[in-house]
């Protein structure tokens, strides 16, 4: 079903206040989140190659923008790379974008999709559900605010193992009712 942006981006906001937040699996999410320093951003992009432009777009946005007013960029893209595998093969173009274009170091490129699964892991693992988000989406991060926030906060290696731990203790079905609860955001005004 095609939602309008608006829709998309309910969904996605739920998801985030209701699994990254509540259960603290991004410890640096809280700030621009509650300080409305997340660009929310919809594409209706249908080929990978068009993605890639708009990643582009993103980043030089993102690097145009004072940190202080803009933290993060979230791009949503429903239309395209649908498929994980697909997904995650896309990600050799984002490193060589990020490469090429003078990027690597200031950002980098996080991965979430509705059928993530980390390596070594069954499709059904609760642990996935730490990167399944409503749709697809790169988030786009800046390097300097991250290392920051890692700088000073405790253990940040065990977020992680923290993370799968918290999944794992909640379970897949607890997850898939919220992100199925999410997906109904917005919908009535469609």
């Amino acid at each position: 079903m095609k939602h309008n942006n608006e829709t998309y981006i309910a969904q996605t906001r739920c998801w985030l206040e209701n699994v990254v937040i509540k259960h603290n699996l991004c410890p640096f999410a809280h700030k621009p989140f509650h300080g409305g320093q997340i660009r929310y951003i919809v594409t209706d992009s249908a080929r990978p190659e068009f993605l890639l432009e708009d990643l582009q777009q993103e980043l030089d946005h993102l690097r145009a923008t004072p940190a202080d007013e803009l933290e993060t960029t979230l791009l949503i893209h429903p239309g395209v790379l649908e498929d994980f595998l697909e997904y995650n093969d896309f990600f050799d173009l984002v490193d060589m974008l990020l490469s090429e274009c003078g990027y690597e170091g200031e950002f980098q490129v996080a991965s979430f999709h509705p059928d993530y699964q980390f390596e070594g892991t069954r499709p059904e693992d609760a642990e996935n559900y730490t990167n399944r988000s409503p749709w697809p989406m790169l988030h786009l991060i800046r390097e300097e605010n991250l290392e920051q926030a890692i700088a000073t906060y405790p253990d940040a290696d065990g977020i992680p193992e923290r993370n799968i731990q918290t999944m794992n203790a909640l379970g897949a079905e607890h997850h898939r009712k919220v992100l199925d609860a999410c997906l109904q955001q917005g919908t009535d005004n469609s």
